[in-house]
């Protein structure tokens, strides 16, 4: 185990760098430039620098900012360092949205936990306005203790969803077998943090601790590399250098990545919609039984 942990260290630095070396990037790494407030401005704190943002919660209110621009197909990389402490009930999420009626959408969401016990990396993909399309994990490290990558690929074949640069799951285009994806309408990126209390942890057993407010997630470098959306899809669906994600070698998980996506898998999921027979009543969503990478 030590030594395949060092190859996951030394295989998500090649990754990165090999990204790096294609990206033509276009956030500022600045959030005041990059971003506006949703809502709560009295909630949200940014470094003088405009590099590090906070995102607080307490009875109050919760708080959310959202990307300048509009997207349509690109990846999205942000440093997150989670509400450190007791964070039950609370939700941070890191997530693309369309914000229509029947809205695509790509989720990261954050189930917080009391002390001692895993916080809960969940994962969804709206489609079309539909979503039931959840899956869960255990991470393999604290995400407390310090600032973690959470990236989303998103192009013409597939969504890849990464930590730390390891491909955590797939969701893949296939529409020509009937199978629902966002293709074409684009998207915000955002980031909030709200009470999930209901739900989010121990299926809603477990509630806010408000002693402990105010909660605070922390927001680090970032990266946006994407389509920006000028009204004419044909334009962000081509391939070409600029959209660099849409070219064919992007169009799968290569050899290394899909033996992380299997460990993952093996050692970390906690959940997968596609498994779950008695919520779907053996109706199981045709993506499942189609291939991930």
């Amino acid at each position: 185990m030590k030594n395949f942990s060092r190859l996951i260290f030394l295989v998500t630095i090649f990754i990165y760098l090999f990204h790096i070396t294609l990206a033509s990037i276009i956030s500022t790494g600045d959030f005041n430039k990059d971003f506006y407030v949703n809502y709560s401005p009295n909630h949200i704190n940014t470094s003088a620098d405009g590099r590090t943002r906070s995102l607080a919660f307490d009875k109050e209110s919760g708080s959310e900012i959202a990307s300048n621009d509009m997207y349509l197909f690109g990846q999205f990389d942000m440093k997150i360092k989670l509400i450190p402490g007791n964070s039950a009930g609370i939700v941070v999420a890191f997530y693309l949205a369309s914000d229509q009626p029947n809205h695509d959408e790509v989720d990261f969401e954050f189930l917080g936990n009391v002390p001692g016990k895993p916080i809960t990396l969940q994962t969804n993909v709206y489609v079309d306005g539909s979503d039931n399309r959840e899956e869960r994990i255990n991470m393999w490290f604290d995400p407390t203790q310090d600032f973690h990558t959470y990236s989303i690929l998103w192009n013409l074949h597939q969504i890849v969803f990464m930590v730390d640069w390891i491909p955590i799951r797939t969701y893949r285009n296939h529409a020509d077998k009937g199978a629902k994806y966002p293709r074409w309408q684009p998207m915000e990126l955002k980031l909030s943090i709200w009470n999930g209390e209901t739900w989010a942890t121990d299926g809603g057993k477990t509630k806010i601790d408000w002693s402990q407010a105010p909660f605070v997630a922390t927001l680090g470098n970032y990266s946006i590399d994407a389509c920006i959306w000028k009204g004419n899809a044909r334009f962000c669906r081509a391939e070409s250098e600029n959209n660099w994600w849409n070219k064919g070698q992007f169009s799968t998980l290569t050899w290394t990545q899909r033996r992380l996506f299997k460990w993952v898998r093996k050692y970390h999921l906690t959940y997968n919609y596609c498994t779950d027979n008695q919520r779907f009543q053996n109706n199981i969503p045709i993506e499942c039984s189609l291939p991930k990478y």
